[in-house]
């Protein structure tokens, strides 16, 4: 049997293994670094020694492109099956522990994030003193792998993806408010048809306003003809702006339940609900889930009905 290697020597191999591992799953040097909060030089300069070290070149470079060498990609099939042994060996260790630890990077919707995602989570880390949490709020959908995030809150249909696993926490439904101010000025619509006439407060990413779909007279769902006035990339503002008598607004029922409750929304239209998105919890596929990130899935799981229930306040109105 070959004797092993000193410490420093053997630790020294693991992180260039390791860092090339990252580089070959993120696609880039740029990526690796994000996710393992190293600069884009250092891990250059980690994959130049491994290279060396073994007299092999492991990728081809260009300005613009990075890809793997035969040999590169040979070396990376089983150092992943190495890297996967270490972190079975880890995993099972750890699951003799009584709770998890180490940091959870979670990245969640600006609205929903600090609405739902950061209380659950901030319970969970209160209830296991070695956890670190840390959110990233942003509706940005971002590369769980390349950027290092343990797992993700995602709205809305998903990308097929073999390297990511998911589960569907629940429904988001959605309904058209408006302040009673407002209603005052402008009327009330009786019919999907009468919201011509009024004035819409809009989702819009990059400055551009989302179209409404609801259902007319014939079920089917269609876009509305509708003026929108104000457009925001961000939930907060459309709901400020429909709280101040600026227009209507689509909102999500968990959101908009407080203030109809304080009769400072009023449900408009409520028969005529736009499309239901689904809310899902996605994070990176593995053989072995850190205990870590298997106690926040249970957690949100569990959680998750209580923010996602329909509103009786708007479905009774």
């Amino acid at each position: 049997m070959e004797p092993i290697k000193p410490d420093h020597l053997a630790g020294e191999r693991l992180r260039g293994v390791a860092t090339f591992v990252h580089v070959m799953e993120a696609g880039s040097f740029a990526g690796a670094a994000v996710r393992l909060q190293m600069t884009r030089s250092a891990v250059g300069k980690a994959i130049a020694r491994l290279e060396q070290r073994l007299g092999i070149q492991l990728f081809q470079r260009t300005t613009r492109t990075l890809s793997a060498t035969e040999a590169g990609q040979a070396y990376y099939e089983r150092c992943r099956r190495a890297l996967s042994e270490i972190e079975a060996a880890e995993a099972a260790l750890e699951h003799g522990r009584h709770g998890p630890r180490g940091l959870l990077r979670v990245s969640a919707p600006l609205a929903f994030g600090r609405h739902w995602v950061a209380p659950v989570l901030s319970q969970l880390a209160r209830k296991h003193g070695e956890l670190e949490v840390g959110i990233n709020f942003s509706d940005r959908r971002v590369d769980v792998l390349a950027e290092g995030f343990d797992l993700a809150i995602r709205i809305g249909n998903l990308a097929d993806s073999a390297s990511l696993q998911t589960r569907t926490l629940g429904t988001q439904r959605f309904a058209m408010f408006a302040s009673p101010a407002y209603l005052r000025r402008h009327g009330r619509p009786r019919h999907v048809d009468d919201l011509r006439t009024h004035i819409a407060i809009a989702y819009g990413p990059d400055g551009r306003s989302v179209p409404w779909r609801l259902p007319h007279r014939d079920g089917k769902l269609s876009e509305v003809s509708i003026r929108y006035m104000l457009n925001f990339d961000d939930i907060g503002p459309i709901a400020d702006a429909a709280l101040n008598g600026l227009g209507i607004a689509r909102l999500p029922l968990w959101l908009a339940d407080k203030w109809v409750r304080a009769s400072q929304l009023v449900p408009v239209l409520p028969a005529a609900y736009a499309d239901d998105t689904d809310v899902h919890v996605v994070w990176p596929r593995a053989r072995f889930l850190p205990l870590k990130t298997r106690a926040a899935i249970d957690t949100l799981v569990q959680e998750a009905p209580k923010a996602l229930v329909m509103s009786v306040t708007a479905r009774a109105s």
